[in-house]
């Protein structure tokens, strides 16, 4: 049999039943239930903690130690990765966005990729220059159709003035 543990829990009863039925973690709910626990005297070990959970005791262990360390907010922080660094520079995600809205654009993501080597010296793969402009900037690369040189001009007016337009009843 374990030693018996002694931890003063701040939060009330009632506190911890409210921030349980609020909260939507897993995670969380469990690190709550072991406090609503410890404080309606329902457990008086770490192990008996461990089984109800399915944890390892140094799991529970490492929990109460973040609850005497810094509270509740500590127990609860759900920290998060800062990612990966960004492979374009923002000077050159703007100044490519700025290419973008002038009317001349790129004929392709390809013209993109050469164009980032030429002017900003960076070497990015198709894919993530694809990616960055097309969904994070969210803009399409559009080249007008080829027009034939045949097509005859008065035709074309003539054509577009006489076309009826057909409305959807």
């Amino acid at each position: 049999m374990s030693r018996p543990f002694k931890i003063e829990i701040a939060e009330s009863e009632e506190e911890l039943k409210k921030r349980l039925q609020t909260a939507n973690l897993g995670n969380q709910k469990e690190k709550l239930i072991m406090l609503w626990w410890i404080k309606s005297g329902q457990v008086k070990e770490q192990q008996e903690i461990g089984k109800r959970l399915a944890k390892d005791t140094s799991t529970v262990t490492r929990w109460l130690q973040k609850y005497k360390a810094g509270g509740l907010y500590e127990l609860l922080e759900m920290k998060k990765a800062p990612g990966a660094k960004r492979k374009i520079d923002d000077a050159a995600i703007a100044a490519l966005e700025e290419e973008l809205k002038t009317g001349k654009g790129f004929a392709s993501y390809g013209a993109i990729v050469e164009w980032l080597k030429e002017e900003h010296g960076q070497d990015i793969e198709y894919a993530t220059v694809y990616a960055l402009v097309r969904y994070r900037l969210g803009a399409k690369l559009k080249v007008p159709r080829p027009q034939s040189h045949k097509q005859d001009e008065k035709l074309v007016s003539e054509f577009k003035k006489n076309l009826v337009s057909y409305s959807i009843v």
